[in-house]
């Protein structure tokens, strides 16, 4: 399967139209297999695989089940990547105003997160919220992470020296960490941290943490180009200058030794953990989506085991899209994805907001529809 081409380092701010179509490509790409690999695992949940086996036939899942009412249907994981993202819009929209502290926009942006889980419906009377929180079809519970929603109950932010959760390395904060690494312009140490120090908002596990950014720094190199054991070896190098590494780095590094070890299947996966806590979702998604032999592969891998299928599918769904671009998803999976149309715009926007954000939004003005969708006052 080809890969879309390198982006190069983009002078001056200045992006040609090739790069902003290839990066769009790949923004799509990553938030798109992502939902797709969640959606794809929603209905298998925390099942064995001998109970999928029992339910969907001797090859596991081959395609969409039944989960909350229909099929495509996306969880948790998927909502909060795509409140993520909102965040890091609004993160760089506030910084013409002298406002520039992304881990607090991307907190706000996980409160507004927290709010569909408690309302009915949009509240058409906050226009700070914002375009995604007007959305209807966030407002429905996905068998929401509970670290999350516990950390979230109150408004203060979770840091690295007071995180919320201290002992939990729950995979919550690495499902929805992905949209990090498509800040492209960013340099890799700081893309890094932002994704650390908003996980330490609900898991405060250093496991849970450097999992978290260990994970957008690999979505990093992939979105700029960087083949995906290479993205993997760097996110190496970054972790073990970090203290409490131990597990995520021991992780990935079993991660890419079972590639070397045979025919990928479920065995190999269950020699890297279930997916249920960070450092394991983090190796069973890099493990299948670098023996895929395509996104429809790697995807069907990363359902069938032990565990928690929904959150290992949708780590190599971000990944493999990022890697390929929007095109290399299957059709079919796309055509029935819950809530494609948003997750299509939202990335348009973010792509569109890191590409072109000069002519979107200065200090002193800002174009009407941008501030409809990502206002600045909150």
């Amino acid at each position: 399967m080809s890969e879309t081409g390198p982006i190069p380092a983009v002078a001056g701010g200045r992006w040609g139209r090739a790069e902003q179509q290839d990066f769009r490509s790949r923004v799509r790409g990553c938030l798109l297999g992502g939902a797709i690999g969640d959606a794809l695992g929603a209905a298998v949940e925390g099942d064995s695989l001998e109970a999928i086996r029992q339910t969907h036939g001797a090859e596991g899942v081959t395609d969409y089940g039944e989960a909350y009412g229909r099929r495509g249907a996306v969880t948790d994981d998927t909502q909060l990547t795509l409140f993520t993202v909102d965040g890091l819009v609004r993160a760089h929209v506030r910084r013409d105003g002298g406002s520039w502290h992304p881990p607090t926009d991307v907190h706000r942006a996980y409160l507004r997160w927290a709010a569909t889980q408690r309302d009915w419906g949009p509240d058409e009377r906050r226009a700070e919220d914002g375009w995604l929180a007007r959305q209807e079809w966030l407002y429905a519970q996905r068998s929401p992470n509970k670290e999350c929603v516990d950390a979230l109950r109150d408004t203060r932010m979770g840091t690295l020296d007071d995180p919320k959760n201290p002992a939990s390395k729950g995979c919550g904060a690495v499902t929805r960490s992905a949209p990090f690494g498509l800040l492209v312009g960013w340099e890799p140490q700081l893309v890094f941290q932002l994704a650390v120090e908003c996980a330490a908002q609900t898991h405060g596990h250093p496991s849970g943490t450097l999992a978290a950014g260990a994970f957008a720094l690999v979505v990093h190199g992939l979105a700029r180009g960087e083949p995906l054991d290479s993205a993997v070896q760097r996110t190496l190098a970054q972790l073990a200058t970090r203290q409490g590494h131990e597990e995520t780095t021991e992780s990935l590094k079993r991660a890419l030794g079972a590639v070397r070890q045979g025919i990928p299947g479920p065995e190999r996966i269950a020699a890297l953990g279930e997916g249920r806590v960070a450092e394991e979702a983090l190796a069973i998604g890099v493990y299948c989506a670098l023996v895929a032999e395509d996104v429809r592969h790697g995807l069907l891998l990363a359902v069938n085991h032990d565990g928690d299928s929904d959150s290992t599918a949708a780590v190599c769904g971000n990944l493999l899209g990022a890697l390929h671009g929007e095109t290399a998803l299957p059709p079919a999976w796309l055509a029935e994805l819950e809530g494609r149309g948003t997750i299509l715009e939202l990335a348009d926007d973010f792509a569109m907001e890191m590409t072109q954000g000069a002519a979107l939004h200065t200090p002193q003005a800002m174009a009407p529809g941008w501030s409809l969708r990502y206002p600045r006052g909150s």
